[in-house]
């Protein structure tokens, strides 16, 4: 299993420029948020991952591509919003 600090130093990379926070809750589960380290604006925000997991090279790599797709989507609402209004 990856520790918390390389998975934080990872997905920060993989998501330059966003910051990025990981902690673990009670029940052993990650919460990873994705925000903007000047403005402190949250773009995205995930719980309950499973940190067993989190063994392999893979299983990082797939969580990063979850991370993007979500991270996309969001954006995507955001946008779609904003056009309605």
């Amino acid at each position: 299993m990856i520790n918390l600090a390389q998975l934080r130093a990872q997905l920060e990379h993989s998501f330059a420029p966003l910051a990025c926070e990981c902690s673990v809750d009670g029940d052993h589960s990650l919460t990873v948020k994705l925000y903007h380290s000047v403005s402190g604006q949250v773009d995205l925000v995930i719980s309950g991952l499973k940190l067993n997991a989190l063994r392999t090279p893979e299983s990082v790599a797939a969580l990063i591509d979850e991370l993007r797709y979500e991270l996309e989507s969001n954006s995507l609402r955001s946008s779609r919003d904003t056009d309605l209004a």
